[in-house]
């Protein structure tokens, strides 16, 4: 019956190829990986200002929310009480979107704590964002797990064989390609993209990434384009990104850099994928992937080293790309096509979130918990600043009109009243 089963929810994913509705945010930056929101957010906001709920959630998770026909998913780390080893249960939980109410919350892994790797201050045993596609949710917790269960909070099924050694911890998501969840596994010891069958969660295929690196672990998430009518997977690491076939895994490009510990997701656009190179220094490079081999000397259109994130992904919208700094908030605006600076202004704070695009306006959410609201254009202008008063890593999720954002110890749902 199990093997029936698993048949019937491989047609169904194939069968249902964009499954989700047009107010939905289904994954990490949206249903377009690239954090923009088709219609307008509330602009002004603070403690008890526009917010229409706040709920405490249990434990620890810097994974962000993600919100599909009326229900918000999450994923967060609790404490296994008395455990002498500092057990960790791993945890998936939905909320209604409307009032916040908890409709489930289910433990997806048992974290053994003498084998959970020392994470790093900014992360968490819980970072990588669910996915929601169709009506499965998927969850990944990194070495430590892949699993997916149904929109009701059952299990379908569950992978711990990926194995590599971790360093601060996990932190990518995954995509979905068709009938694949695919991901990138960056550890101190080997550095590979994989790909799980979404029905049975059995691997289909995995690819080494081939570069030489002192420093291997990176965090990155994958993002599909689709190029002169062929879909590539774009997954960056430490000292190279690199395209890959979404159905063989089979390398297509690669650039290379000098960088590790890579985070921010690509962007893509006129025909171009921008790239942050994370740590040390980092660089953002622009590159055309339309070749084959290695495109480092003759693809990158243009190169900029100056308040580049470690950890923001960055924002593309129209002829304009936006970021800011992790540290010391200096926000830019750059012409996406030639690289060229229109505007660099200090917003204050430190960042960790991705920025976010709705109705002429960039909102940008800082870790101490003050957003800044932006006009989005070549001229910079601050349409706002409000205030949380709560830590906060995660990036935001829209839906319906409202915000929500996940704090170190609540999830808020922020709307205009």
């Amino acid at each position: 019956m199990k093997a029936i089963a698993l048949v019937a929810l491989a047609l169904i994913v194939l069968l249902v190829p964009n499954p989700t509705h047009a107010e939905d945010w289904p994954e990490f930056r949206g249903p377009t990986g690239q954090g923009l929101v088709n219609g307008s957010l509330p602009v002004e906001w603070n403690s008890t200002r526009n917010v229409a709920w706040k709920r405490e959630i249990p434990g620890k998770g810097w994974s962000s929310p993600v919100v599909v026909e009326g229900k918000v998913y999450l994923t967060t780390s609790v404490p296994v009480p008395g455990s002498p080893k500092k057990d960790q249960s791993l945890r998936t939980l939905c909320l209604g979107a409307k009032d916040g109410r908890t409709l489930w919350n289910v433990e997806v892994f048992l974290q053994d704590g003498a084998m959970a790797p020392a994470i790093q201050g900014k992360n968490s045993h819980a970072s990588p964002t669910p996915l929601v596609h169709g009506q499965q949710v998927f969850v990944h917790f990194g070495h430590q797990g892949t699993a997916c269960l149904n929109r009701e909070g059952k299990v379908l099924w569950r992978n711990r064989s990926i194995k590599y050694a971790p360093v601060h911890g996990n932190g990518g998501t995954p995509i979905v390609v068709d009938d694949l969840l695919v991901f990138s596994c960056d550890g101190g010891d080997k550095r590979f993209i994989v790909a799980l069958d979404c029905a049975t969660g059995k691997v289909r295929w995995q690819t080494p990434r081939e570069a030489e690196a002192d420093r291997k672990f990176s965090f990155s998430t994958p993002l599909l384009i689709t190029v002169n009518g062929e879909r590539q997977i774009i997954s960056p690491g430490s000292n190279v990104v690199c395209a890959y076939e979404p159905k063989s895994g089979k390398e297509v490009w690669r650039v290379r850099y000098d960088g590790y510990s890579v985070i921010p997701r690509p962007v893509y656009g006129h025909g171009l994928v921008f790239i942050c190179t994370g740590y040390n220094t980092p660089s953002l490079i622009a590159i055309r992937p339309d070749g084959v081999g290695d495109l480092t000397n003759t693809h990158v259109t243009w190169t900029t080293k100056k308040a580049i994130p470690h950890t923001p992904s960055l924002l593309l919208v129209g002829e304009e790309l936006y970021m800011v700094s992790d540290r010391g908030g200096v926000a830019s605006c750059l012409d996406a096509k030639t690289g060229k600076m229109h505007w660099q202004e200090r917003i204050g704070g430190n960042y960790s979130a991705s920025p976010l695009y709705a109705d002429g306006k960039v909102y940008f959410q800082s870790e101490e918990g003050p957003s800044v609201v932006v006009k989005a254009g070549r001229s910079f202008e601050v349409l706002a600043k409000n205030q949380l008063e709560e830590r906060t890593l995660a990036s935001y999720a829209a839906s319906d009109g409202a915000l929500f954002l996940s704090t170190e110890k609540n999830l808020y749902r922020i709307q205009e009243r």
